[in-house]
C-alpha cells in the first residue's frame, strides 16, 4: 500500500471539504492537476477518475465500503493513478466525463461518478457507484478494477483506439447546430409535455425520485401569465403544496432537500443545497405575488431566514450545502419519534404536534417519522375540539421548542466552500425576496454577498469560483459569469447600489469576448484557455440548475434594456436559436431558455423609481410594483439627493419632491405619478396585472 503519509499531505493542501474527507483513505488519491496526469504519462498508467460532492449520500456510501477498504484500496493504488474530484469546484470536469458516463450508461449517470481514462484523458469506461464486489444486478468495483487494468495490460493499443474514438464522438455530440428561430408553439409543446408528465396527485413531474424543477415551475408561471392559463397555474400550485407539506421540506428550520425518493414529496436523502433554496424561494416569490398565498409568503421567508442563519459565512457570503449523514445515519438529525417529541413537549401539545406532522409511532419511513403534513389544520383543531388559531399557536410554538432540541444533535456535516455561481443565485433569490416582502434584511444580506464576491473573487477583470478558508482559486467558468451577473441585476432592480448593474455589465462583456461560439452564438462552458479536457463542453437543457447558457442570455437581454445595448440583446437572442432545433425536439428540458424567449416576445416594461428612496413615498410606490407578478421587465431607480443616474432609463428624469414613478415602453415614458392607486392602474392597463 502507498505511505499514507505522502497521500495525505497532496489532499490536505486542499480546500475542498470534499476532498479533506477522504484525506485519510488508503486510497493514493490525487486532486486534479499536473501532478496527477504527469505521473499517468510517465508512468503509463490509466487513470481512476473519482468525481462526487460533499453533501452525496452514495458517495459517502461507496467511500466505507470501497475507498476505506485496504484490499480494494491495494487494487487501485497498482494499477491507476486515481484522481478524487469535487463537482462543485469543477464543474467542466464533471460536465465533459457524465456525458461519456451517460453515453455508456444508456442515459443514466449520477454520484459518484467513476471513470477510468487514458493518460491522454479520454474515456476508457464509466460507471456511478458500485459496491466493493458483486452484487445481483451490479458488479463489483473490485471486479471492475482487475478487468480494466487487465486490458490496460493485455490490449493497451485497442484500449487506447477506442477510448480516442469516444472522445471524437463526443465532440462530434457537441459540434454547432444550425440555428433555428424559436416559436411560441416551442412555449405550448414544452406546456404541454409538463402536462404529460404531471402528476396530479402529488405535484411534481415524472416518477421518483422527484426533482424540484423549478426552472420548469417558474415557466409554468410565465404560461399562465401570458395566456391566463388556469392549467399551468394548477401545476405549479399543486407541486409548491405538496413540495411545502412534504418531508423535503425542512419544517423547523426551513429549506429545501435536493429530491424525494418517492412520490410523496416524503423522503429526500436529506442534503441540502444552497442552489436548490435559492431556485426554490425565487419560484414561491413569483407564485406569491400571483396568486397572494400567504403559505407561499411563509415559505418564502422561512427558506430565506434559513439561509441568513445557518448557511451565511462571517465574511457574506453563502456556503453550499449540508450533508444527508450524522453520525454516519442518513437523515438522522431529521426524524423523530413520539417519545422523543414527548420528551420535549408538554403531554397536549405533543399530541397535537405529532398529529400536525404525522409522526406515529410505527413512524413513516424506516420505523421513524419525517415530519411532513397530510392534514389541514382544520381536521387536526377538530380532532382535538380546538380552533384552528389555537392549533397553529401550538405548533408554531412547538417548532421553536423542538429547532432549539433538534440543534443539540450531532449536526450533518456543512461544505462551507462559497462557490461563486451558486452565490449568484442566492443573492438574486434574496434580493427578490426582499424587494416581493419589502425586507430590508433580506437586501442587506444579498448585499453583503455580492460585496464580498466582487472584493475577494473577482480580480483583474476576471472571476475565480470557489473560496473556502481565506483561499479563493480555480477560474470562473460561464455559470459563475452568468448566475452572478444575474443575480447582481437583481439585487440592483431591488434597491441596492447602481455599481452592481456596472459590475454585471463587466461580467456581460467578459461572457461575449470568453466564452461565446462567435458562428453559432451559444456560450461554451470554458473559456478559450481552459483547454485541458477533450471536449470543449456546452449545454443548452436544464439540469439539476438552469442552463447556464439560457441563464446567459437572460442577463444579457435585460443588461440591453437598461444600458440601451442592441449588441447585448442580439446575443441573447443567437444563444437561444442556437438551440433551437434542440429546444423543438425537447422542449421542457429547455425552460429557462423558454422564459428567456417569453421576455424577447415582448419589449419588457421598463420602470423607473425616481427620489429619496428613504421617503415614504418611495417605500409606497416601490410596495406597489412589488404586488405585481412582471416577470418581463426592468426596474430601473435613483435618488437626485445622491447625484442621479446617467443610465439611459434614469437619464432626465427628476422629482421636486418626494418619489415618482415613470411606466416607459423603449425610454418612452408616461407622465410620472407618486400616487400608488395610479401605479396599480397603469399597470393594469398594460394587462401584466397581477390574478385579484
Amino acid at each position: 500500500m502507498t505511505d499514507e503519509h505522502q497521500f495525505t499531505n497532496r489532499l490536505i493542501q486542499e480546500t475542498s471539504p470534499y476532498l479533506l474527507q477522504h484525506a485519510h483513505n488508503p486510497v493514493d488519491w490525487y486532486p486534479w492537476g499536473d501532478e496527477a496526469l504527469a505521473r499517468a504519462r510517465e508512468e503509463d498508467k490509466p487513470v481512476l477518475l473519482s468525481i462526487g460532492y460533499s453533501a452525496c449520500h452514495w458517495c459517502h456510501v461507496m467511500e466505507r465500503e470501497s475507498f476505506e477498504n485496504e484490499r480494494v484500496a491495494d487494487l487501485m493504488n497498482e494499477s491507476f493513478v486515481c484522481v478524487k474530484v469535487d463537482r462543485e469546484e469543477r464543474p467542466d470536469i464533471d460536465d465533459v466525463y457524465m456525458a461519456a458516463t451517460l453515453a455508456m450508461n444508456n442515459g443514466q449517470g449520477g454520484w459518484p461518478m467513476t471513470v477510468f481514462l487514458t493518460p491522454t484523458l479520454d474515456p476508457v469506461f464509466a460507471g456511478t457507484y458500485f459496491p466493493p464486489s458483486d452484487v445481483p444486478g451490479r458488479p463489483g468495483f473490485d471486479r471492475i478494477l482487475k478487468g480494466i487494468a487487465e486490458a490496460w495490460k493485455e490490449n493497451r493499443s485497442g484500449v487506447l483506439d477506442g477510448a480516442a474514438k469516444f472522445s471524437e464522438h463526443l465532440r462530434e455530440q457537441r459540434s454547432p447546430q444550425e440555428t433555428l428561430t424559436v416559436k411560441p408553439d416551442d412555449m405550448e409543446y414544452a406546456r404541454a409535455q409538463l402536462a404529460d408528465s404531471f402528476d396530479s396527485e402529488w405535484g411534481g413531474f415524472g416518477q421518483p425520485p422527484k426533482f424540484p424543477a423549478a426552472a420548469a415551475l417558474s415557466f409554468l408561471l410565465r404560461v399562465h401569465h401570458r395566456n391566463q392559463d388556469g392549467q399551468a397555474l394548477q401545476m405549479v400550485c399543486k407541486s409548491l403544496d405538496a413540495m411545502a407539506a412534504g418531508g423535503i421540506y425542512d419544517h423547523l428550520a426551513g429549506g429545501f432537500a435536493r429530491y424525494s425518493t418517492d412520490r410523496e414529496w416524503l423522503a429526500p436523502h436529506f442534503e441540502k443545497m444552497l442552489y436548490d433554496n435559492a431556485l426554490l424561494s425565487r419560484v414561491y416569490a413569483e407564485a406569491f405575488q400571483v396568486t397572494g398565498n400567504r403559505n407561499y409568503e411563509r415559505v418564502l421567508c422561512e427558506t430565506l431566514d434559513y439561509i441568513v442563519r445557518e448557511m451565511t459565512s462571517p465574511e457574506g457570503g453563502f456556503y453550499s450545502s449540508t450533508d444527508a449523514d450524522s453520525e454516519g445515519i442518513e437523515g438522522k438529525f431529521f426524524v423523530w419519534t413520539p417519545e422523543e417529541i414527548a420528551d420535549v413537549l408538554k403531554t397536549p401539545e405533543a399530541e397535537v404536534f405529532c398529529a400536525y406532522y404525522d409522526i406515529k409511532a410505527r413512524g413513516n419511513w424506516e420505523g421513524v417519522s419525517i415530519l411532513r403534513r397530510l392534514k389541514s389544520v382544520d381536521e387536526v383543531a377538530g380532532a382535538f375540539g380546538m380552533s384552528p388559531v389555537e392549533c397553529l399557536e401550538i405548533v408554531e410554538s412547538a417548532k421553536k421548542a423542538l429547532y432549539e432540541a433538534r440543534e443539540k444533535r450531532v449536526h450533518p456535516g456543512l461544505d462551507d466552500k462559497i462557490l461563486t455561481s451558486w452565490n449568484g443565485m442566492m443573492i438574486g433569490a434574496m434580493a427578490f425576496g426582499s424587494f416581493v416582502m419589502g425586507r430590508q434584511d433580506y437586501l442587506d444580506k444579498a448585499t453583503a454577498a455580492a460585496d464580498f464576491l466582487i472584493t475577494t473573487l473577482y480580480r483583474d477583470g476576471k472571476l475565480l469560483r470557489t473560496y473556502r478558508d481565506g483561499k479563493a482559486h480555480v477560474a470562473g467558468f460561464l455559470e459563475d459569469y452568468a448566475f452572478l451577473a444575474d443575480g447582481l441585476i437583481d439585487l440592483y432592480e431591488a434597491g441596492a447600489d447602481e455599481k452592481f448593474l456596472k459590475v454585471a455589465h463587466k461580467l456581460a462583456g467578459t461572457m461575449i469576448s470568453d466564452y461565446r461560439n462567435p458562428t453559432s452564438g451559444f456560450f461554451y462552458s470554458t473559456s478559450e484557455d481552459q483547454d485541458e479536457l477533450p471536449v470543449r463542453y456546452h449545454e443548452g437543457g436544464d439540469g439539476a440548475t438552469p442552463s447556464a447558457n439560457a441563464v446567459a442570455a437572460g442577463a444579457l437581454l435585460r443588461l440591453s434594456r437598461h444600458f440601451d445595448d442592441v449588441e447585448m440583446k442580439d446575443a441573447a437572442v443567437a444563444a437561444i436559436e442556437a438551440y433551437g432545433h434542440s429546444i423543438r425536439r425537447f422542449p421542457r428540458v429547455f425552460a429557462r431558455s423558454l422564459s428567456v424567449f417569453d421576455m424577447l416576445l415582448d419589449e419588457p416594461l421598463e420602470i423607473a423609481l425616481v427620489g429619496d428612496r428613504n421617503s415614504d413615498g418611495y417605500r409606497a410606490l416601490a410596495a406597489e410594483v412589488a404586488q405585481h407578478y412582471l416577470p418581463n421587465r426592468i426596474i430601473g431607480h435613483s435618488d437626485p439627493l445622491e447625484g442621479g443616474s446617467d443610465l439611459p432609463l434614469l437619464t432626465g428624469k427628476e422629482v421636486p419632491a418626494g418619489a415618482a414613478f415613470f411606466l416607459c415602453h423603449d425610454f418612452a415614458c408616461q407622465a410620472p405619478t407618486a400616487n400608488p392607486e395610479d401605479v396599480r392602474s397603469a399597470l393594469t392597463l398594460t394587462g401584466r396585472t397581477p390574478d385579484a
